[in-house]
């Protein structure tokens, strides 16, 4: 199964009314991000254990580790979670910038130093959510 097929059986086996908000947002990602890398995580570790939450990744970034190791992957990841959906900003540098820039402005989310969480689509403002996504696109490419 490639990507996006894999993608596809992860939302289509969601329950409503989560399934038909991961599609949309999956959808409002694609718009903002057309041509971004996508992945599959299933959360499983190599021996198979569930150790995350699944989720979806966008676009693609080296992120550089202290210890000089590098890592290819993801910049922008959602995850359905037990009360609602969370949308990852991945490497940002500045874990302040989410929430300053963008927590007043969102509607009714909790935004963190990497992530914005909320219940459902119609709490949030979805430009605000694409902004932060653009920004963090922005934020990390090339890094």
């Amino acid at each position: 199964m490639d990507v996006q097929e894999q993608i596809k059986a992860f939302i289509v086996s969601q329950p409503e009314p989560k399934r038909s908000e991961l599609q949309e947002l999956h959808q409002h990602i694609l718009q903002v991000l057309p041509n971004c890398k996508l992945w599959f995580l299933d959360g499983k570790d190599d021996s198979g254990k569930a150790v995350t939450n699944p989720d979806i990744g966008y676009g693609f970034q080296t992120m550089k580790y202290a210890g000089g190791k590098t890592r290819e992957f993801y910049q922008i990841g959602i995850s359905p979670n037990t009360s609602g959906i969370s949308v990852y900003i991945i490497g940002l540098k500045d874990k302040k910038y989410l929430a300053r820039a963008y927590g007043e402005k969102i509607g009714k989310a909790s935004v963190t130093g990497y992530c914005i969480k909320f219940k459902t689509l119609k709490d949030i403002h979805i430009d605000i959510l694409e902004a932060a996504i653009r920004y963090g696109v922005e934020a990390t490419s090339g890094s």
